[in-house]
């Protein structure tokens, strides 16, 4: 079966039945999660298959995923890279992204873009920028595989520690960066990942240094809950993983 006509009976399996049981996967599909220290999670650089998907949500989702369906063949590659903006994941995308053919495509981007604005860096990027970029790298993956399902991440911040300090550019960059992500996701058919409101919520239970220790940097418990909104939301279109 060719990706396209998987990807859409994978998204509307179910839609009008009375499905007891999910249906399964018909392709050996390769999941990329792409972005900055949040997705890197400490990961290994060897293939060690102990540490290649490091510690936090990417790991989480691609233990379940792979331990439910082992007969799938499916193929989990973490590239997350700690510190790297919008601009580094353009260096890289050939080799880090095109190149291991992706059929399902995760990213998580920008907070690291609000940092240099802060910080006055040379390398600073513009939200005008970063959106262009954004939408350049989404292009060129598509071109590279027009069936290709889009994960978008919405970025956080949240006023703990040096965070508090200049707050207000932090929300407003941040939140400037978070529209671009969601315009990005309608143009290109994405699921949305909206992290900022699955803590919010989860804020109203435990403070926030509970779940983001430090404003950026989610806690083991916070990777948990972007674990279970990535597979709540990806299921929607990937019926096999409700």
């Amino acid at each position: 079966m060719k990706r396209r006509t998987f990807i859409q009976s994978a998204a509307w399996a179910g839609v009008g039945t009375n499905f007891a049981v999910s249906p399964k996967p018909e392709k050996a599909l390769i999941f990329l999660f792409q972005g900055d220290s949040i997705t890197d999670g400490n990961r290994g650089r060897s293939l060690d298959p102990n540490h290649i998907m490091g510690h936090g949500y990417a790991y989480s989702v691609a233990s379940r995923i792979g331990a439910d369906f082992p007969e799938a063949g499916f193929t989990f590659y973490n590239r997350g890279i700690s510190g790297n903006k919008i601009t580094d994941l353009q260096k890289r995308w050939e080799t880090d992204t095109l190149n291991l053919k992706p059929d399902v495509l995760s990213i998580l981007i920008g907070i690291n873009d609000t940092n240099a604005v802060i910080n006055k860096s040379a390398e600073a990027s513009t939200v005008a920028e970063f959106e262009n970029i954004y939408r350049s790298l989404l292009t060129a993956s598509r071109s590279a595989n027009p069936d290709i399902l889009f994960v978008l991440g919405i970025p956080f911040v949240y006023p703990v520690g040096k965070r508090a300090e200049q707050w207000e550019q932090w929300r407003e960059d941040t939140n400037n960066r978070q529209a671009v992500v969601r315009k990005l996701a309608g143009e290109f058919d994405a699921v949305v990942v909206d992290y900022p409101a699955v803590f919010d919520k989860a804020m109203k239970k435990a403070p926030t240094e509970y779940w983001i220790w430090d404003g950026i940097h989610p806690t083991v418990f916070a990777h948990e809950l972007m674990a279970r909104e990535w597979m709540k939301q990806v299921g929607k279109r990937l019926r096999f993983l409700k």
